[in-house]
């Protein structure tokens, strides 16, 4: 029997403190690179891995921590995974070394990544009048969160170090844990199946995205030809693997048999590896370049992160009456103009055309995020919503681990005018693609009850 919830707005602020926590990490750290890699003495291309690993452990753990929820009660993962994050946090600003520092970000993101599980799942049983209001809520706090990270992390930086992005997590754990405590409901647990979760599937798909990175990483020097021998022979075997598998990693079939949803999943995560190239980009960018401080990197990333929070409700307006074809077209046509007009800004372009480009880029995020999911939704049949979900999250963090693989490649040796065009033009290519698959996708379909 369903517990009622007395207080439903308490509720849900609960959760929303927790969920917070992963895109707000996820962001921070974009303004904290160039600082760590002063530190501990990195290549760009070190640095880079502080991204990757988060989006890796956060791509590998979301799902496994989804199905242990379902076994062990989502309240207990959802105060397991505030402990987690509280631990790695505590433990960051003490690393005595990069890889240290690493664990800490794989052990945070995994933490992190249980939250927004067992949090939804919570919604779902215990929300049931007016649960799509919750859930804009809780999607309220994630956006918000990755959005203002890196101005948050500035001033963090700018008044301490980086050392502050991590402890600045704890006014948010703590009070999220209180709460839990007392407001979640205690959700009875399932039967304890360690077979339901595919280890042999998780560890082929890291193992194949670790070997892309390497190789990807490698090619300005010596490159790493066993790397990409790893990622082809890890990616193939987890492909016959998967699609033999009851409860699998990653469902392949139903990547197989539902060509408009495997396209989406294909476009959003070029968006994804579009956007998070400049998401991560700039601030390093503006730092070592343009030799601005980490607060004024901060408030030049709102232009960016701002305007897509502000064009949101407009595309959500849009696809009310239009469906999601004509929102999506519109964001991946400002992306390739964002990106166009980036190659324009040149050493003695000034600040606010910098600005202008920012705020073209961040209204195509706006637009592309909610209609990509919208179009994930229209195309999938009503039971397949959970799977298609975690599917389209991976596809998120693929396109944030290859754009920081990119970076690494790009900005490693020596970074200016001209290694930012480098990065703009091969985005354009990806532009390029994404206005193409955005032209191809099906129009307006009925929308299916729930």
């Amino acid at each position: 029997m369903t517990e009622k919830i007395q207080k439903p707005w308490l509720f849900i602020i609960t959760i929303g403190l927790g969920t917070l926590l992963n895109p707000l990490n996820s962001s921070m750290i974009s303004v904290a690179l160039t600082r760590m890699q002063h530190e501990f003495t990195l290549t760009f291309a070190d640095a880079s891995w502080l991204i990757s690993i988060f989006y890796l452990a956060s791509a590998a753990g979301q799902p496994v921590m989804g199905k242990l929820s379902d076994m062990f009660g989502p309240k207990k993962l959802f105060i397991a995974g505030l402990i987690l994050v509280a631990a790695a946090s505590v433990l960051a600003p003490f690393s005595p070394n990069f890889l240290s520092l690493l664990a800490c970000r794989a052990l945070q993101a995994i933490g992190s990544s249980t939250l927004f599980p067992s949090g939804m799942s919570m919604v779902r049983t215990h929300i049931t009048k007016g649960q799509g209001k919750a859930l804009a809520v809780l999607s309220v706090f994630a956006s918000t969160s990755a959005a203002f990270g890196p101005s948050i992390g500035g001033f963090l930086i700018a008044s301490w170090d980086w050392h502050s992005i991590f402890l600045i997590n704890f006014p948010f754990i703590i009070l999220s844990f209180v709460l839990a405590l007392f407001v979640l409901p205690n959700t009875g647990q399932g039967k304890f199946e360690i077979k339901r979760i595919d280890f042999i599937g998780i560890g082929l798909f890291i193992t194949a995205i670790v070997g892309i990175i390497l190789f990807l990483l490698s090619l300005d020097q010596n490159v790493r030809w066993w790397a990409l021998f790893m990622f082809i022979a890890a990616g193939t075997v987890f492909y016959l693997y998967e699609i033999k598998q009851a409860e699998p990693f990653i469902d392949m079939k139903g990547l197989t048999k539902n060509h408009t949803v495997s396209l989406i999943y294909v476009q959003f995560m070029s968006i994804n590896l579009i956007y998070y190239c400049y998401f991560f980009g700039f601030p390093t960018f503006l730092q070592q370049v343009r030799n601005y401080s980490e607060q004024h990197t901060g408030l030049i990333m709102l232009a960016l992160a701002g305007f897509g929070v502000i064009v949101s409700p407009l595309a959500g307006r849009i696809i009310d009456k239009y469906g999601s074809k004509l929102p999506m077209v519109i964001g991946a046509a400002l992306l390739l103009v964002g990106t166009g007009l980036l190659l324009t800004y040149h050493e003695t372009s000034p600040l606010l055309w910098l600005l202008v480009i920012m705020a073209v880029l961040g209204m195509s995020n706006g637009f592309n995020n909610i209609s990509m999911q919208t179009a994930l939704y229209e195309h999938v049949k009503p039971e397949e919503t959970g799977s298609a979900s975690g599917l389209f999250q991976t596809s998120r963090y693929l396109g944030s681990i290859l754009s920081s693989s990119l970076l690494g490649l790009t900005f490693n040796r020596h970074l200016d005018d001209q290694h930012l065009h480098l990065v703009a033009i091969i985005c354009f290519v990806f532009c390029v693609i994404v206005l193409a698959l955005a032209l191809k996708l099906p129009g307006k379909m009925k929308m299916k009850s729930y």
